[in-house]
């Protein structure tokens, strides 16, 4: 099969490349290397990459620590399963899924990928596979930002860092949906993207201070650094700082904060998906790629505004 690999952390995108991989067997499903019962193969019709995933150990590693390059980037996929491993529950041979693989086990950036059953849902056939892929990490990492750790409800107020992004227009969807006043925040570039997907106010970070925005009841942060930290200033008593971008140098006096690594949800990633089918929520594609281009696609000579998806099949 067709897949993209990578061997070196340091060249980053750059050092992707197109091979030829085994393709995972029926056969072989249940005593593959790092196989496991429950595991289904999928085909892989479209795939998404988070843009800092070459920087995440588990890139490099696996579960044991040990070197495990070449190893396959991607673990937002949409597809159709193809064979089943001994303990497999709640999916057929032929059936349309989404979901998140593991961290740790080679990834959706080739023709088929072997998944844990359980990481998967069902994708309905209203829904085109770009848009499954689309709203697997953006959706998922939004809904556990927002409510599990956020515990957002009606009335509050959220400000989300990054409103134009695929992550950060997500939430805020997601949040307007709530019940919540939302805030978001970007460069000025992003600001019409941002209202467009549900932003009531807009804070240009190039421009406006972001202390004169006063109390909110929670900050969705998906930058770290800096902003991270001046972002304490506008939680207010009581409030809830929730980063994706690793613990936070500075908590608010009187709040919490919280950080998160985004975990797979068979049932999130249903209420995701019937979201999207009644056409509350939306997803936000940049570009599309083939998996022939998927290098170039991910070096554009041009910022890319929203997710970058590779098609593998037509």
């Amino acid at each position: 099969m067709k897949a993209i690999v990578v061997t070196d952390r340091a060249a980053g995108t750059a050092g992707m490349k197109l091979v030829e991989r085994p393709e995972p067997q029926t056969s072989r499903l249940a005593s593959l290397e790092g196989a496991n019962y429950g595991d289904v193969v999928v085909q892989v019709h479209a795939s998404g990459f988070t843009w800092d995933e070459l920087e995440w150990p588990s890139t490099w590693i696996d579960r044991l620590g040990r070197d495990r390059t070449p190893s396959i980037p991607g673990h937002e996929v949409a597809g159709v399963v193809t064979a089943l491993s001994y303990g497999t529950a709640g999916l057929s041979v032929g059936q349309r899924v989404f979901g998140l693989t593991d961290w740790t086990r080679d990834g959706t950036l080739a023709e088929y990928v072997v998944v844990e059953a359980r990481n998967l849902a069902p994708l309905p056939g209203d829904v085109d596979f770009t848009t499954g892929a689309a709203m697997v990490m953006p959706g998922l990492t939004a809904w556990q930002g927002l409510f599990e750790h956020g515990r957002l409800h009606a009335g509050q107020s959220v400000l989300v860092h990054g409103a134009a992004g695929a992550v950060g227009s997500m939430a805020s969807q997601l949040a307007r949906e709530a019940g919540a006043y939302v805030i978001g925040t970007g460069r000025a570039a992003g600001r019409q993207t941002a209202l467009d997907f549900g932003a009531q106010e807009f804070v240009d970070l190039e421009k406006d201070t972001l202390e004169d925005v006063g109390g909110v009841d929670l900050v969705f942060d998906v930058f770290g650094g800096d902003l991270g930290k001046r972002s304490v200033s506008v939680v207010r008593a009581g409030g809830t700082l929730v980063t994706i971008a690793g613990p936070p140098e500075v908590r608010p006096a009187n709040g919490l904060a919280i950080d998160f690594v985004v975990e797979p949800s068979r049932a999130q990633l249903g209420e995701i998906v019937q979201r999207v089918r009644d056409g509350r929520l939306r997803t936000h594609v940049g570009s599309v790629a083939t998996l022939d281009d998927a290098v170039a696609a991910f070096n554009p000579t041009e910022r890319v505004k929203g997710k970058t998806i590779i098609r593998v099949r037509p």
